[in-house]
């Protein structure tokens, strides 16, 4: 078998309805759409939700709870591990963080997790820490500052 030989198989090329053209398509005329209406229209139909004019589910529904997701504060993450990259004596800025790609937007600021062990004696400036983190920064003799 060559390359010039090569053919799909049965069923996986189909071809592409053509409406609107004349006898033998069985698709003529109105196209399969029926007759008037709006879903007979260019750009026609309904939404998803639409209940035909009943009250909609989602208005059916109650809406209970407090949400504070419009002022909810993100912080950009790093892993401990992911310190191990700088030199002993390195000042670990969000700017430095940033330079290197270890974090690509600061968001509300920076938060250092625990996950993971610190090798190097370095001066960590961060929004915040997790209670781990600092645990294990202390025990490597490095530095954990707050911004």
């Amino acid at each position: 078998m060559k390359l010039h030989e090569l053919e799909k198989n049965p069923g996986a090329k189909q071809e592409k309805r053509r409406v609107g053209r004349g006898p033998g398509s069985g698709l003529g005329k109105t196209c399969g759409k029926g007759h008037k209406g709006q879903n007979a229209r260019s750009g026609g139909g309904v939404k998803a939700t639409f209940e035909g004019g009943q009250l909609p589910l989602y208005r059916r529904l109650p809406k209970r709870g407090f949400t504070n997701a419009k002022f909810k504060v993100e912080y950009a993450v790093i892993n401990l591990s992911d310190l191990n990259r700088f030199e002993d004596g390195t000042t670990v800025t969000p700017a430095l963080l940033k330079e290197t790609g270890l974090v690509k937007k600061q968001l509300a600021g920076i938060k250092v997790l625990g996950n993971g062990e610190l090798e190097k004696k370095l001066t960590i400036q961060a929004n915040k820490f997790t209670a781990s983190a600092i645990e294990k920064i202390e025990k490597s003799g490095s530095k954990a500052e707050v911004i």
